[in-house]
């Protein structure tokens, strides 16, 4: 009697104390007592009251540089008014810090991390879903909620769907790079929703095997690939692969800023897995922004900017959701990794930021290398820096020093226009310089337009250490039913181990 009494002025707590979450603004209220609180239900009535619906959010290569830079964007840089403008999930009642390094770095990968996340163990970088031995299988959550909960599962990312964050929820195999073999355990995972990018690989390296399409298609997959087919997909559809209708760079949706009115963005196959998993056994719904990732590691700031922007568009639908079932959804977000060292200041700027200098970048740097890509087919004559100049001004409004021009930030110094120079001509080199200083300067990318990022970049006061992923922790932030417990400095492994508390599932 004592106990069920307990459990009852613990469950009563518990509803009066998420009664909160009916609005992203009231997290802002009474933060503290909050947390104080949910720590004391947590640890009091963990056992009972488990959520029906999660979700994870991952913010590839997201740091905190990352986070705030959107935040910079949007807010005000006015003197004496300074102020960033919050995310949405910034303001979650529940902050922690995770530390990502592997079994082999500390600057990781994305397999490595992303199976810390979803199994729970280190690996080597490159490894997905293997313990360190690569041979041992290590379950992800989402195999055991499936199993073990029968919860319908979803996975979203608008990178290819076998890259390495998403493969490391359903697949186990020692090189991420074996996207074929990724894509069949992604047919043989019987899992309920898959939405985003396209497959990589979709056939094997000799081509003398059957299309993943087509074995998804025999697992009983609907494979829906038109904006009409995905917007009229619901729970009667079975299981199901969105595919994005509109791909850019390598089968992935395109940056959110090359997109067009319209077009499905990561919001709207996050809403679409909702409609597609609701059931009565609840659901777990893993959704990455992998091209926060990519567009760091090309050191293009506003693609970062605008990406992590559509991925808080995407929590707001959790959040929405979660309103209609308070007590019952747990959202956490967090990123595997940071990419490129991303800092806001600059030397040349000092203890200055104009972020709306940014404002004049039109497209991506993946958009503008197709846009020099189709000049060069035309004109057979080789471009010439003085044709690509104006383009360059059109996208990203730097334009040449001019000693009649006063005062206009995107004029460009000498030394920056002696540097775009540098890089265009490298750009329309046949074989590309490989030497240290090259590798510095432009990384693998396209010397021109890299050039310009940096310029465009350094000038709003943004700098950058790295083409690749850095050690530096990240952030992890929690709403909803077992918040709490994502509070505080931990592993990243122990999002598994507190994901595996919550929802009561056993690790074999």
């Amino acid at each position: 009697m004592k106990k069920t009494l307990s459990y009852v002025l613990c469950l009563a707590l518990l509803i009066t104390t998420l009664a909160g979450f009916s609005s992203v603004s009231a997290f802002q209220d009474d933060q503290q007592s909050l947390i104080k609180v949910s720590t004391k239900l947590n640890s009091a009535i963990n056992s009972k009251v488990a959520p029906k619906y999660i979700f994870m959010f991952i913010g590839d290569g997201m740091g905190y540089a990352q986070i705030n830079s959107a935040q910079v964007y949007e807010g005000n840089n006015t003197s004496g008014e300074v102020a960033p403008e919050k995310l949405n999930f910034t303001q979650f009642p529940a902050a922690g810090v995770a530390t990502t390094q592997d079994s082999t770095s500390f600057c990781p990968d994305s397999a490595s991390t992303a199976t810390s996340l979803a199994s729970g163990v280190k690996t080597h970088s490159g490894t997905i879903g293997l313990m360190v031995d690569k041979t041992t299988v290590a379950p992800t959550i989402t195999e055991l909620l499936k199993e073990q909960k029968k919860m319908k599962i979803g996975i979203i990312s608008n990178v290819t769907i076998n890259h390495a964050t998403p493969a490391s929820y359903y697949s186990h195999v020692v090189s991420r790079n074996s996207y074929y073999d990724i894509a069949l355990q992604m047919a043989d995972s019987g899992f309920d929703y898959f939405g985003g990018g396209s497959i990589s690989q979709a056939t094997d390296k000799d081509k003398d095997k059957r299309s993943a399409y087509e074995i998804l298609e025999e697992k009983g997959y609907q494979i829906a690939d038109t904006k009409e087919e995905i917007l009229a997909l619901n729970k009667n559809s079975g299981k199901v692969y969105a595919v994005s209708p509109k791909l850019q760079d390598s089968g992935a949706m395109p940056y959110a800023m090359d997109t067009d009115e319209g077009d499905l963005q990561l919001a709207d196959f996050v809403q679409k897995g909702i409609d597609v998993m609701d059931n009565k056994n609840g659901f777990f719904l893993m959704a990455e922004s992998g091209k926060i990732d990519w567009a760091a590691h090309a050191n293009d700031a506003k693609s970062v900017i605008t990406d992590v922007l559509a991925f808080e568009d995407a929590i707001q639908v959790a959040i929405d959701f979660g309103k209609k079932h308070p007590y019952e959804t747990l959202i956490i977000v967090t990123a595997d990794h940071e990419t490129g060292g991303m800092s806001i200041g600059y030397a040349a700027t000092g203890y200055d930021t104009a972020f709306d200098i940014l404002e004049n970048q039109k497209m991506s740097y993946v958009a503008f290398d197709g846009l020099i890509g189709e000049m060069k087919k035309k004109d057979t004559n080789g471009l010439t820096f003085e044709e690509v100049m104006p383009v360059i001004t059109d996208n990203f409004g730097l334009i040449a020093p001019d000693e009649t021009i006063t005062d206009n930030p995107m004029e460009m110094t000498a030394g920056e226009y002696k540097k775009l120079k540098d890089g265009f001509a490298e750009s329309m080199k046949t074989e590309k310089t490989k030497n240290e200083d090259t590798a510095i300067l432009y990384g693998t990318y396209d010397p021109l337009s890299v050039t310009i990022t940096h310029i465009i970049n350094n000038k709003a006061g943004v700098g950058w250490t790295s083409y690749a992923h850095t050690g530096v922790p990240v952030g992890v932030f929690a709403t909803g039913v077992g918040a709490s417990l994502f509070n505080g400095s931990y592993d990243n492994t122990d999002v598994f181990d507190k994901l595996v508390d919550i929802t009561n599932v056993r690790v074999k």
